[in-house]
C-alpha cells in the first residue's frame, strides 16, 4: 500500500435542515461574544435577520462582499470589524463572502462561523484567494480555515437553479483534483468518490425539482465532502487555471471552474491511474463524462461566453506558467493554451 499522511479534519460541521437556529449556540461554543455578520450586498436582507436573531452577540454586519476578495474591500471590512469591537466572524453566504471572512480571520486572529449558502466549497479548506491590482494571489495557512461550518439545507432551497448548477460543478473540481493531489490520501479520496457520486445523481435532476430537501440535501452533503477533501491536499492545475482565468480577467468564478473542470480533468485522466475510478463513475472518460454532466445539467460550456476573447487565452497561459507546482501530467504554454482554447470554444473532451 502507498505511505500515506492523513492530517485529520480540525473544523467542526453542524448539518441539517434549519440549523441556522444553532449559529448562537456555536458562537458561545467558541467563547465569542460579538460576532460581526457578513454577506454580499445581495444578501444584506438575510444578514440583518441573522444579526437580530443573534441578538447581543451580534457585533453589527457587513454586506460589501465581493467576488475573488479585493483587498480593498478586505481593508474596508478590518474597519467595520475594529469599529464595532468584534471578536469574530460569521460567514453567510456563498464563496465570496466565506473569503472575506477568511481574509478577517487570518488579519485579527479570530474565530470564524461559515454558513455556506451555495456549494461552492471553499468553507472547509484553509485556503485564501485574494486579488489586487488585476491579479488573484492564493495562500494556505491554519489561521484561514473556519472553526465550525453551519450546513443548513433550508437556505439552498431557493438558490436559483443555474448558480446551483454552477456551484456544484465548482465543487466536484474540488473532489476531482483532491484525488489525484501529490499529497491525496485513502480518507480524502474515498471523501471525493462519494461527493462525486452524489452530485452525479442529484444534479440532473435539479431544474425538475428545485425546491426537492433530498436533491438539495445530497448536493449539500456532496459540497461537504468535496471541500473538506480539498481542504487537506494540494492544488494542482485545475484550481492554478481557474484562478487565473477568473483573477486576471474577473471572470465569474463558479462558472468558470465549473466551464474548464472537463477540460483540465480530462488532460489529467491520461497522466494518472488515480482518476480511474472517477472514469468508472462517469462512463468511461472522466472529462467527457463531466462535460456530459454540465451539459445535462444547463451548465456553461464556452469561456467565450463569459466574455473572455480569444486573444486573452495567451496571456492566461503566459500567467498561469509564472508559478511552479505540481502535477500528475507535465505540461507546457502549448498544452495550457489547447486546454484554454477547448473551453474557449466548449468542445467536449475526447474519451
Amino acid at each position: 500500500m502507498t505511505p500515506f499522511v492523513f492530517p485529520g479534519i480540525s473544523t467542526r460541521v453542524v448539518f441539517g435542515e434549519g440549523t441556522l437556529a444553532q449559529t448562537g449556540d456555536e458562537l458561545r461554543r467558541l467563547g465569542a461574544s460579538h460576532a460581526l455578520v457578513l454577506t454580499t450586498p445581495e444578501q444584506d436582507a438575510a444578514g440583518e435577520t441573522l444579526a437580530k436573531q443573534l441578538g447581543d452577540l451580534a457585533a453589527g454586519t457587513f454586506a460589501e462582499a465581493a467576488m475573488h476578495t479585493p483587498v480593498e474591500v478586505t481593508a474596508r471590512a478590518l474597519d467595520a470589524y475594529d469599529a464595532a469591537g468584534a471578536d469574530c466572524v460569521v460567514a453567510l453566504g456563498g464563496g465570496s463572502t466565506i473569503g472575506l471572512g477568511k481574509a478577517i480571520a487570518t488579519r485579527r486572529g479570530c474565530d470564524q462561523v461559515a454558513i455556506p449558502t451555495t456549494y461552492a466549497g471553499s468553507e472547509m479548506t484553509d485556503i485564501l484567494g485574494e486579488t489586487e491590482n488585476g491579479e488573484k494571489t492564493t495562500r494556505r495557512d491554519p489561521s484561514i480555515r473556519p472553526e465550525t461550518v453551519i450546513y443548513d439545507v433550508a437556505l439552498t432551497l431557493d438558490l436559483p437553479v443555474d448558480m446551483s448548477v454552477k456551484s456544484a460543478l465548482n465543487a466536484a473540481a474540488h473532489a476531482v483534483e483532491a484525488i489525484y493531489a501529490p499529497d491525496a490520501n485513502p480518507v480524502t479520496t474515498l471523501m471525493s468518490l462519494d461527493a462525486l457520486r452524489a452530485i452525479k445523481a442529484a444534479l440532473p435532476d435539479l431544474r425538475k425539482s428545485p425546491r426537492d430537501a433530498q436533491i438539495r440535501a445530497r448536493l449539500l452533503y456532496g459540497a461537504w465532502l468535496c471541500s473538506t477533501a480539498l481542504g487537506y491536499v494540494a492544488m494542482s492545475l485545475h484550481h492554478k487555471l481557474a484562478h487565473v482565468v477568473g483573477g486576471s480577467f474577473d471572470m465569474p468564478h463558479a462558472n468558470t471552474h465549473a466551464i474548464l473542470l472537463p477540460h483540465t480533468a480530462h488532460f489529467n485522466e491520461t497522466g494518472t491511474a488515480a482518476l480511474d475510478p472517477v472514469a468508472e463513475i462517469f462512463g468511461g472518460s472522466v472529462g467527457g463524462g463531466l462535460w456530459d454532466l454540465a451539459e445535462a445539467s444547463g451548465a456553461p460550456l464556452r469561456l467565450a461566453d463569459l466574455g473572455l476573447s480569444e486573444a486573452d487565452l495567451d496571456r492566461a497561459s503566459e500567467i498561469a506558467l509564472k508559478n511552479e507546482y505540481e502535477n500528475p501530467r507535465p505540461f507546457d504554454q502549448k498544452d495550457i493554451r489547447d486546454l484554454l482554447q477547448a473551453a474557449w470554444e466548449g468542445r467536449r473532451p475526447d474519451a
